[in-house]
């Protein structure tokens, strides 16, 4: 079954992130394609993230797809414009690419080419309408093509935002961007439960799958770095204190991402593990946290 009809049929679904390295080595992605195969349901090949610069998240789909692991393409919108998020579109499903999320992306001052020009021609809502106009066979401005696409496409959602406004506006967004054509959500890291569970209770009449994304902490810094920068995320102060008493902060951190992940079981569809370099860890958490085997795809 395909990561698709997994969610259609209601399965609990686990993806984790491959992030393109910086380069044209790509040992690294078909190890970790390996090591992934068969853990997991299917992969996020990222796209720039933090505004970094990087090997493209097409071709790593592509990598990914060779190694047997179904992928997940990530498409920001921060560097193209409407032609080549359309034309860019068209090659990846030419090369056997399904699945898309569907992302703004972070402003290019915020990674390693401060100098870079932001585009955003287009958002995530209105890249999901293409993606819609596409599968339907017409480009966005309604010209027919000679041959269609049949793309899975999805959108993040932030339940942790930091006032009773922004979570309203969270959920305005996530209703446009269903309107717009997301069939399934990923969401920021979550590490407080109650507040994954007034999301959750919030979105239940969207019917519409949602993935919780896991971070697991490296260290003290790791947690607080996030908590005073990365909008949406609370790392409760009693797991920064777990972490900072244990002797093997690596293992506490790995400890806290399989018991969210538990926790999480009946309360989202399927989870979304971003490991940020520590992708080799990935089977270890999903077999710890007792989602082997996976069904077969």
């Amino acid at each position: 079954m395909s990561f698709q009809q997994l969610l259609q049929v209601g399965k609990f679904v686990v993806t984790a992130e491959v992030g393109p390295l910086k380069g044209t080595d790509t040992h690294e992605i078909n190890e970790v394609a390996g090591l992934l195969l068969g853990k997991i349901d299917a992969a996020n090949a990222t796209d720039q993230q933090s505004a970094v610069m990087r090997l493209g998240s097409t071709v790593t789909c592509q990598l990914l797809l060779q190694k047997g692991l179904e992928p997940i393409l990530q498409m920001t919108c921060r560097d193209r414009n409407r032609l080549a998020l359309q034309s860019d579109l068209l090659s990846a499903y030419v090369m056997g690419i399904k699945n898309v999320l569907s992302i703004t992306g972070d402003l290019p001052k915020l990674g390693d080419h401060p100098q870079a020009k932001p585009v955003y021609d287009l958002d995530s809502v209105q890249l999901l309408e293409v993606i819609k106009k596409l599968n339907e066979g017409h480009d966005m401005v309604g010209n027919e093509l000679k041959g269609k696409t049949d793309f899975f496409a999805g959108a993040v959602v932030n339940p942790g935002a930091d006032t009773e406004a922004a979570f309203e506006l969270q959920l305005i967004k996530m209703e446009k961007k269903i309107e717009a054509g997301a069939k399934f959500f990923q969401t920021q890291a979550i590490y407080d439960l109650k507040i994954m569970e007034k999301f959750m209770k919030r979105v239940e009449s969207f019917k519409v799958p949602v993935l919780a994304g896991i971070i697991p902490l490296k260290s003290v810094g790791m947690a607080r770095f996030m908590n005073k920068n990365v909008a949406g995320v609370f790392v409760p102060d009693e797991l920064i204190n777990r972490v900072a008493k244990s002797e093997d902060k690596a293992r506490a951190g790995l400890d806290i991402a399989i018991e969210l992940i538990g926790q999480l079981k009946g309360m989202c569809q399927g989870i979304h593990i971003m490991a940020i370099g520590w992708e080799r860890k990935v089977p270890e958490i999903v077999e710890r946290a007792g989602l082997l085997p996976r069904p077969v795809v």
